[in-house]
């Protein structure tokens, strides 16, 4: 079994320029893994897994909706810029990450396009900030100087503390006494109860599993912050969609159709596929977490990506400096003209 990647302790500092080196490693040629092969066009799709969890391509897979393609598991990895970062850089075919990476990596000039939404926020999937039961913390305030351990930096869980954290009156200098740790998910219920952190981001099952076992109560959730939205997107290398327009096509549709199947079949029908698809890949994983599965919680019918998907973020950034205001713009970062799922047709 390909070994797990290591998980992301980089700051925001030394991700950029992670995105720096992807930007000139793509423009150099270096990516590998887009080739067509013998004048035809990849079939099989190289990607990173999640442990215990069941991605929207592994899924859409295993119900048939890939039709001739396959997956190729190259390992797990807990971090959005890193998924990528590999995307980019032709490590991996396609990778998902928050919208706002996806705005700063092709800030750095790399070639790519999101293609559909992954995953978001609604009633049911959401990522929360929770603290333990008897925690003084009951404000924003309050977290001057606390530990907040989440997935990675410069990514969805950071950027929803960051608004919630100016929402509430705390200026920048007060902000920045707000500390940022890199947790793994599958540690981060542990890390919070033992007390190494003071404020844990979990969502999905992990926060569900967290949640029953109760002691641990929510500061807030980015659902409560911005309502429903889809927060996170596959994206594929501007080379790889020209080269391989039919597979990209397959492939981006029978996700959307996966989004659509795990919306309108029964829950208990969904997790019992889920837990039959980690079983069978043989990885070693517990399945137990499972059972706490509500959503994906992709915002729009079949993961077609709106400009509102990623304007937020590009103003975000551009308020921080991170990005130059004006330099990209919402519909310059997306396409959905790989996606031809069609409305209640699965």
């Amino acid at each position: 079994m390909p070994a797990a990647l290591t998980p992301p302790t980089t700051s925001r500092r030394q991700f950029l320029t992670l995105l720096g080196i992807s930007a000139a490693a793509v423009s150099c040629g270096t990516a590998t893994a887009t080739g067509g092969g013998a004048g035809g066009q990849v079939k099989t799709l190289k990607y990173q897994g999640a442990v215990g969890q069941v991605t929207l391509p592994e899924l859409a897979a295993d119900l048939g909706y890939l039709k001739d393609l396959k997956l190729e598991w190259t390992g797990n990895t807990i971090s959005g810029p890193q998924d990528i970062q590999s995307a980019a850089t032709g490590q991996i075919h396609f990778g998902g990450a928050f919208n706002g990476a996806i705005v700063k990596l092709a800030s750095a000039k790399a070639p790519i396009k999101a293609v559909i939404s992954y995953y978001g926020s609604d009633r049911q999937a959401y990522s929360g900030y929770y603290v333990l039961e008897d925690s003084p913390i009951r404000s924003a305030r309050d977290l001057i100087g606390k530990k907040v351990g989440m997935n990675t930096l410069g990514a969805h869980a950071q950027a929803l503390l960051e608004i919630y954290l100016a929402r509430n009156g705390l200026s920048k200098s007060e902000a920045a006494k707000v500390e940022s740790l890199v947790v793994p998910p599958v540690n981060t219920e542990q890390a919070l109860r033992q007390g190494q952190i003071q404020v844990g981001v979990l969502g999905g099952v992990l926060r569900d599993k967290a949640l029953a076992a109760g002691g641990i109560r929510p500061l807030f959730t980015d659902f409560e912050l911005l309502g429903a939205f889809s927060a996170g997107s596959y994206v594929m290398t501007q080379r790889f969609l020209k080269d391989n327009p039919d597979t990209a096509r397959t492939f981006v549709t029978g996700v959307a159709q996966a989004i659509e199947w795990s919306r309108t079949t029964p829950q208990d029908q969904v997790i019992a596929r889920m837990t039959e698809i980690v079983t069978q890949r043989g990885r070693n994983e517990d399945t137990a977490v499972l059972k706490y599965w509500r959503s994906y919680g992709v915002a729009e019918t079949g993961g077609r990506i709106e400009d509102k998907a990623f304007q937020l973020w590009l103003d975000w950034l551009g308020d921080r400096g991170e990005v130059k205001k004006g330099q990209l713009t919402a519909s310059g970062l997306y396409t959905n003209e790989f996606n031809a799922h069609t409305p209640g047709k699965g």
